[in-house]
C-alpha cells in the first residue's frame, strides 16, 4: 500500500450534543474502505452486572477500540472512531504507534445554547449536565487549541469535509 493509499484513523471526540455521531457517520460514508467504531456500543457491552468500576470499563473499552482498530488497519481498512476522549489520547496513540497509519484527531465543540437545543431535540436532557461539564473541561485543554472545531451553525457534512481536507488535525504517531 503506497503512502497516498494508506489507511487512516479518524478519532472524533467531544461532549454529547456537538455532532460527534452524525459527523462520524458522514465521515465514514465519505471515506472508501472504512468502518465506523462507535465507542459507546463497545462500552455498553460491559453490562452493569459486571463487577467493574467506571475506570475499569473505560480502560477495557479503549483497549477494545485499539484492538479492533489495529485489526482493521492491518487489513487496509480505514477507521472512524466516535467516542469521548478525555485523558486517553496519548495511551491510544502509543498503542497504535507501530502501525503504518495516519491519524486525524478532531475535538468537536459547540456553544452551550446549541448543546441544550440539540439534547432537547434528542430528548436527552439527562445528559446535559455531563455534556456541559465535558465541554468546560475540553475547552480548558491545550489539545483544543490545535484539534478543536466548533460545530455551532455548521452541518455535519462541513465538519467531515474539514477533517478530510485540513492538515491541522493530523497527528504524528511515534514509536515509543
Amino acid at each position: 500500500m503506497n503512502q497516498r493509499n494508506r489507511s487512516v484513523i479518524y478519532l472524533i471526540s467531544g461532549p454529547l450534543g456537538v455532532g460527534k455521531s452524525t459527523t462520524s457517520q458522514e465521515l465514514a460514508r465519505k471515506v472508501e474502505q472504512c468502518v465506523l467504531i462507535e465507542g459507546d456500543r463497545l462500552l455498553h457491552l460491559l453490562k452493569d452486572e459486571l463487577p467493574l468500576s467506571w475506570e475499569e470499563k473505560l480502560r477495557l473499552t479503549w483497549d477494545n477500540i485499539a484492538a479492533l482498530t489495529r485489526n482493521l488497519i492491518r487489513n487496509h481498512i480505514s477507521v472512524v472512531i466516535d467516542f469521548v476522549v478525555e485523558d486517553e489520547f496519548d495511551l491510544f496513540c502509543e498503542q497504535l504507534a507501530d502501525l503504518n497509519v495516519d491519524l486525524k484527531y478532531m475535538v468537536l465543540l459547540a456553544d452551550q445554547e446549541t448543546i441544550v437545543e440539540r439534547l432537547t431535540i434528542r430528548g436527552d436532557l439527562d445528559s446535559l449536565e455531563r455534556s456541559l461539564f465535558l465541554l468546560n473541561k475540553m475547552e480548558q485543554s491545550p489539545s483544543v487549541i490545535r484539534f478543536g472545531y466548533n460545530t455551532t451553525g455548521r452541518r455535519p457534512t462541513e465538519t467531515a469535509d474539514e477533517i478530510l481536507l485540513s492538515s491541522r488535525y493530523h497527528v504524528e504517531l511515534k514509536t515509543m
